[in-house]
């Protein structure tokens, strides 16, 4: 039942869940986690609402709810990702999506637009197609620019505060994965590890922050890798800074660890996992950016 999509208008495109007082040089951020969907979009889908709701993060943002508590800023989206995806250039759209002709500053050609997987997805992760028509270029104009742009501007906002406090920053972008590859992934098939860290191979980030985050995963029990099959995406590229003391780390947890894969629902783990990232932000925190 918890997978039931309940159609509402999204009265604010994000939140931010800001501590009393930022006593850490971290960002905490989650965009995929968003899960009010519009009426007219649910109308305008082919799918049925849990096949919508598999393209969610599902409960990321509650796997990172101690980060305000132990004093680091946590951004949400409340938007859902087959909405729009804040994890995208601002404009990869695919242009057999649409009814009228993009304009030219749209990339078209991104390996993302490529697997239907663009700023206004095409397609859901399992490979079917999300609308039963195609649209009009200024409905995705809509959606960027009341929630795509909005949440980037509080992002910005709250990196920038971070590094004029403390000298630097480091920014978490979290995210969730599939427990087995999927049909439009290189590891089709593939069992997944616990977590996947990926600062773009090393460009995102000082190797001292993937390395902490690394020790205390690895510590707790769990499996990581680094960069496979996740680098980073544009969140990762685009604020991940180190010359400019912003260092930018993707975590993608395996959601086998924590939710019922099938039917987006809370699992037994959650609390736990929840514990361990707990242990993963204290630790995160005790590093100064400003000196790396």
């Amino acid at each position: 039942m918890e997978a039931e999509i309940q159609p509402c208008e999204i009265e604010t495109p994000h939140e931010v869940l800001a501590p009393v007082r930022q006593s850490l040089p971290l960002v905490f951020a989650s965009p995929h986690s968003g899960r009010s969907y519009p009426p007219d979009f649910v109308a305008a889908s082919r799918l049925d609402r849990v096949s919508l709701r598999r393209s969610e993060d599902g409960f990321v943002d509650e796997i990172f709810a101690a980060a305000p508590e132990l004093g680091a800023p946590l951004l949400r989206a409340h938007f859902p990702r087959a909405y729009v995806d804040a994890n995208r250039e601002p404009f990869e759209l695919d242009p057999r999506m649409f009814v009228d002709a993009l304009p030219p500053y749209a990339n078209t050609r991104s390996p993302r637009v490529a697997a239907g997987l663009g700023t206004i997805a095409r397609l859901v992760a399992s490979g079917a197609d999300i609308y039963r028509d195609k649209l009009a270029f200024s409905e995705a104009l809509y959606r960027i620019r009341n929630y795509y742009w909005p949440y980037h501007d509080a992002l910005r906002h709250l990196i920038d505060e971070t590094r004029e406090r403390f000298g630097g920053c480091i920014l978490v972008d979290c995210h969730s994965m599939p427990s087995v590859g999927g049909p439009m992934d290189h590891d089709t098939g593939h069992r997944r590890v616990d977590f996947v860290l990926g600062d773009c191979h090393g460009t995102a980030c000082s190797p001292r922050v993937t390395e902490a985050a690394e020790d205390v995963l690895t510590g707790l029990g769990y499996h990581v890798k680094r960069n496979t099959p996740y680098s980073g995406g544009f969140v990762t590229r685009n604020y991940g800074q180190p010359e400019d003391r912003v260092h930018a780390l993707q975590i993608e947890v395996n959601r086998a660890l924590y939710m019922e894969e099938r039917t987006v629902s809370r699992g037994p783990g959650l609390a736990r996992l929840a514990e361990d990232m707990r242990a993963l932000i204290v630790a995160l925190g005790r590093l100064h950016p400003k000196t790396f």
